[in-house]
């Protein structure tokens, strides 16, 4: 297995970072790297995502795991390789919430697939998460 993470504390409101999550055709709004995304189904476990990055090929995620307003899990299957994202919020003292970004990359070729993609795939998440708490802190 690989395995990437990235957190971010913010006093935003826990809905607030679900109500971003939720509205999937918004993420481009805080997403810089998207053109467009889709939900097929209801923000709820076995609805799919299609996201599409600028000047790339869609790809399609499924919602494998849905925990309102704690936690959400997509998951692309690649063949040898499923690609798995964690979206977590952690409660904290003083009304603070942590944002918490985990990949997971396992399958039978994690091992030589995992540290090749895994950092492309993920290098965004600095950027991302900040954009998206900094939406939600508005």
């Amino acid at each position: 297995m690989w395995s990437a993470e990235l957190s971010i504390e913010t006093t935003a409101a826990p809905e607030a970072i679900w109500g971003l999550w939720a509205e999937v055709a918004g993420w481009p709004g805080w997403n810089a790297d998207l053109e467009l995304a889709e939900l097929s189904g209801p923000f709820a476990t076995g609805s799919t995502i299609t996201m599409t990055p600028h000047g790339q090929e869609p790809i399609e995620l499924a919602i494998a795991e849905v925990v309102e307003p704690e936690r959400f899990v997509d998951e692309a299957d690649l063949g040898d390789v499923v690609v798995r994202t964690i979206h977590r919020l952690e409660h904290l003292d003083s009304g603070r919430i942590r944002v918490v970004y985990r990949m997971e990359i396992t399958g039978p070729k994690a091992d030589t697939l995992g540290p090749q993609i895994g950092p492309e795939i993920s290098a965004d998440f600095p950027q991302v998460v900040a954009a998206l708490v900094e939406r939600a802190e508005r």
